[in-house]
């Protein structure tokens, strides 16, 4: 469980993070809730997907990763993360506590030297925590505004479900469920009002981009081709 604080420039005056992108650091996640403000920099990269909180059974847009537990394939530890980083990768530890940020001082990132301090010595915003800022200034108009357009495409009845299976060159398949897209042909059917209402809130241009983004599917699924490949060259080389 999350050892959530306030941060407090006093009781954490000497808090660095280590803000590199690694597995063990926090990036191992093979789906990561996003905002429709990222919507335009995710879809360039990865499929844009809806899933179910498992607590609340509420839709949430997430960008896909990976297909495996655990797997983020567009992380290189030598290289860092290759591609957008999602802006929920990118704020750990902190969270939002009202209108104060919150830090897990449980967090991996608050482990180890050679982190960024978080405060300076004379307890004021180092430049790492003003970024930091700038992320969760990002960050919570947009959970908002994706709320709200999740309701507006559960209104229109536009979510459907997606099942994505696929197989590999080493004879593995993997089979998701759970996740969901958007309809196209109900898309189509919508009366001219509620598309005109749609183009001026700008959700039209986002249905598009998470429409377009399962292009992106086939693209994931080459770079977890290649792993595999390279993990069977690998032990057969250690035979």
């Amino acid at each position: 469980m999350p050892n959530i604080a306030v941060l407090n420039s006093q009781t954490h005056r000497d808090l660095a993070v280590r803000t590199e992108a690694a597995a063990r650091l926090g990036d191992g996640e093979r789906f990561v809730p996003v905002v429709v403000t990222e919507f335009s920099h995710l879809a360039a990269h990865y499929p844009i997907l809806l899933s179910k909180d498992a607590n609340t059974g509420g839709f949430y847009f997430g960008a896909m990763l990976g297909f495996d537990p655990g797997e983020n394939l567009f992380l290189d530890e030598s290289k860092g993360h290759d591609a957008y980083r999602p802006l929920n990768l990118r704020r750990g530890p902190f969270y939002t506590a009202g209108s104060d940020l919150a830090v897990d001082l449980d967090h991996p990132r608050l482990a180890g030297a050679g982190g960024l301090r978080v405060f300076s010595e004379e307890g004021q915003p180092t430049a790492y925590l003003e970024s930091v800022f700038a992320i969760m200034r990002d960050l919570r108009p947009g959970e908002e505004m994706t709320k709200v357009f999740i309701q507006t495409l559960l209104a229109l009845k536009l979510i459907e479900p997606i099942d994505i299976d696929v197989g590999f060159d080493d004879g593995t398949t993997r089979q998701l469920q759970g996740l969901y897209t958007l309809n196209q042909d109900a898309l189509r059917e919508l009366p001219d009002d509620k598309v005109v209402e749609l183009f001026r809130r700008g959700y039209l241009q986002l249905i598009y981009l998470v429409i377009g983004s399962l292009k992106q599917i086939p693209v994931l699924a080459r770079r977890k081709n290649l792993r595999l490949l390279d993990g069977s060259e690998a032990l057969a080389g250690a035979l």
